[in-house]
């Protein structure tokens, strides 16, 4: 292995950079969604603002993402294929972390088809896939700390923690504000709020964050593929 494959390449600081930033602009739709939903929604004038924002901020993480997913396929390194951007947990590098980027990347390009055939699919039917985006969200994180061999860093590490923080204060926010009825919904909600920061705890702490984690997957990539 090469010192250029163990500090990363160019290629994977860009894949890494676009990744980073489609997780922010995620985070940053997904809490808008949340908190501009339901009782807090606003009124006729701020709602187009907020959509106008929503939709920009959609747009802009599906650039980013578009980049993160070019880098990563042209780098050498890892040996992957434009399939493992659309076909889900078919890479032999880290298939599961790679895989839960993939199926986020799918749901997020099924929100965006549907949006665009918004007005033939009927408000009811955008509305369900619209769901998608928010199940996209702890994938996208999964796959960011499961992949990245710069979780151990601090500052990658307070993103992380900021992007959950964010998300999870969103829907207790929500919750708290929620009235009557759909108990089911909120429920389901309030589970997630708790399940999703103890099982990225439990998965750091057994996982990237024990020394020498990132290199044994590495290694494993080079016995798989070959090599450079």
């Amino acid at each position: 292995m090469t010192a250029l494959a163990l500090t990363g390449s160019p290629l994977w600081y860009a894949s890494r950079a676009g990744g980073t930033l489609a997780l922010i602009l995620l985070t940053a739709t997904v809490v808008l969604g949340i908190t501009s939903g339901g009782r807090a929604a606003p009124g006729r004038a701020g709602r187009f603002e907020i959509g106008l924002l929503h939709r920009n901020l959609s747009l802009l993480t599906l650039v980013f993402l578009a980049v993160h997913v070019a880098t990563a396929v042209l780098d050498p390194f890892v040996h992957l294929g434009w399939a493992v951007s659309v076909v889900p947990f078919g890479a032999s590098y880290r298939p599961l972390w790679l895989g839960l980027g993939t199926a986020a990347l799918d749901l997020l390009l099924a929100v965006l088809v549907t949006s665009a055939l918004r007005r033939r699919l009927g408000v009811r039917r955008w509305k369900a896939v619209h769901w998608l985006a928010y199940a996209a969200w702890p994938l996208a994180l999964f796959h960011g700390v499961g992949t990245g061999t710069d979780t151990r860093l601090p500052l990658q590490l307070w993103l992380y923690a900021g992007c959950l923080a964010a998300v999870v204060g969103a829907v207790w926010w929500r919750l708290a504000k929620a009235g009557p009825g759909r108990v089911a919904g909120r429920l389901a909600a309030a589970i997630a709020a708790v399940a999703v920061p103890v099982v990225l705890t439990m998965f750091l702490t057994s996982g990237p964050l024990q020394p020498g984690w990132a290199q044994r997957a590495a290694a494993t990539t080079v016995l798989l593929g070959g090599g450079r």
